[in-house]
């Protein structure tokens, strides 16, 4: 016998007090969207389109018709666009609890199949989804029996007021780093001029580094750990290169209106203001598919019903937030295989 097996009575005993928290977390999560009036909906994980952000890896399949025709179709990162095409129908507020899927991703904090928590709502922005996330995380809590949020012997109270950051200003602060004159020209970020600025921090870039790669090495090493300390941060306004999907600010389009959650150092969620200009969508993902081409040798296809869609799609909001990574906040667990009925083996 494995005595490593996951299905070990000895083994799952140890992680049943993390599972009966999950149980409680999903009641609560239920709950919450009920009283708001959100509808639960239930699309397919089979798409044409996994999702186009450059580094996610899909995995992909052929689905064979019964009349002999065979397409290629990918398991989503995301149940983004079909839950936008539901917008687009007519459902203004709407959520989904599913399994989503990334190749290639396995950590303390990440697992080929996990579950997504995504909700939408029609005529907002992403000021109401941030009020969202303070209501949901206290409710869930709540339901879990504890008070504080713990990851890696960090901890934040859900229940204190949350801080309020944006990029520009973690990076002026905690780096001393003016992030965005690293971008004169907002679509196309400098890696020269933020080199330049990070060389004083003793960190320089790698060989093939693009502006983005640079950013993500100061952020990691620099910033996130400290984010949600004692209470979670909400971290706004990304530089508008980083927001695929979403709609610029208007008092300053150099930044997108898009956040993060962070909860005792680890981030949950990412949330925006969502982008309804189908010719813009469009060449944002020829842009995106350019790149990652030239990374990786292949693109994922643009879905063309989904750019339909949004034509039609009202103004609205929306957010991602990890259910499982939540779990593990709620229930203090180390891992998130601690949070799982069973893992991907």
């Amino acid at each position: 016998m494995d005595e490593t097996a996951w299905w070990r009575r000895d083994r799952f005993a140890d992680r049943a007090p993390y599972l009966a928290a999950r149980g409680a977390a999903l009641r609560a999560v239920r709950r919450y969207f009920e009283a708001e009036g959100f509808v639960e909906v239930d699309t397919p994980a089979l798409q044409i389109s996994p999702g186009l952000e450059p580094h996610l890896r899909a995995f992909a399949t052929t689905l064979d018709e019964p009349g002999g025709d065979a397409r290629r179709l990918y398991l989503h990162t995301s149940p983004e666009f079909a839950m936008k095409k539901l917008l687009a129908a007519g459902v203004p507020k709407l959520f989904q609890l599913t399994h989503a899927f990334r190749n290639g991703e396995r950590s303390p904090t990440h697992h080929p199949e996990f579950t997504l928590l995504e909700w939408y709502r029609s005529g907002a922005t992403y000021r109401e989804l941030m009020r969202d996330c303070e209501r949901l995380l206290v409710e869930v809590a709540e339901a879990v029996g504890r008070r504080d949020c713990v990851w890696r012997g960090r901890t934040a109270d859900p229940r204190r007021r949350w801080n309020m950051e944006t990029v520009a200003g973690v990076f002026a602060d905690r780096c001393g780093i003016d992030i965005l004159a690293t971008a004169p020209d907002p679509e196309r970020p400098s890696l020269e001029l933020l080199a330049a600025a990070a060389r004083a921090l003793g960190i320089a870039p790698h060989p093939g580094d693009v502006w983005e790669d640079l950013f993500f090495r100061i952020f990691l090493e620099r910033i996130e750990p400290m984010l949600g300390i004692d209470a979670p941060t909400i971290l706004a306004d990304y530089p508008i290169a980083m927001a695929a999907l979403a709609r610029p600010k208007p008092e300053d389009p150099r930044v997108a209106e898009r956040f993060e959650v962070y909860v005792a150092g680890l981030e949950l969620a990412n949330g925006f203001s969502e982008l309804t200009d189908p010719v813009e969508q469009r060449r944002r993902f020829e842009r995106d598919r350019t790149y990652r081409r030239a990374l990786y040798g292949e693109a994922y296809p643009i879905d063309e019903d989904f750019l339909a869609a949004l034509a039609a799609m009202p103004p609205s909001a929306g957010i991602a937030l990890g259910f499982d990574r939540l779990v593990m906040l709620a229930s203090g667990a180390g891992r998130i295989e601690d949070v799982l009925w069973a893992p991907v083996s």
